[in-house]
């Protein structure tokens, strides 16, 4: 079916305006920020947007300023923007759970180290009891009363 001149600038002045709400965060319950929507909000059949159809053009500048509006760090659909923020908060929790993991690994390594140089300690203390108690070449200092190391009386 043939459109007239006047039928077809008035969807396109129809489509301007629904990019121009779109673009500017008012998006339709259920919608998107997409060519769906726009079509839907504007009246018109999605198809129209598509190959040499008549308002490909439309499809066109409505991708590139929505891609403008991206890159700048702005993005329209509050959902898209909702989902880009919980992206990077997931990648940045993934990245503390990582560094988390480490430190743990980190620490049980420590804390394996720190067990088996006391537990050679303690071996070499006992060594060093026993082979003294053998030898019988220490004496023991009898206890002192009051006095202390260093001190004369």
């Amino acid at each position: 079916m043939r459109i007239s001149a006047a039928q077809r600038t008035e969807n396109e002045n129809r489509i301007r305006a629904a990019m121009d709400r779109l673009l500017r965060g008012e998006i339709p319950p259920g919608g998107k920020c997409d060519i769906k929507t726009l079509a839907t909000t504007a009246e018109v059949d999605r198809t129209a947007f598509y190959g040499t159809r008549p308002y490909a053009h439309l499809r066109t500048e409505f991708e590139r300023r929505l891609q403008t509006l991206q890159d700048a760090g702005e993005i329209p659909d509050p959902r898209e923007a909702q989902i880009t923020r919980l992206k990077a908060e997931n990648a940045k929790l993934r990245e503390r759970l990582a560094q988390s993991e480490q430190t743990i690994d980190e620490l049980t390594d420590f804390r394996s180290q720190a067990l088996s140089r006391l537990a050679a300690q303690h071996e070499e203390i006992v060594h060093l009891r026993d082979t003294a108690a053998a030898a019988n070449r220490v004496t023991r200092l009898p206890a002192g009363r009051g006095t202390t190391i260093g001190s004369c009386s």
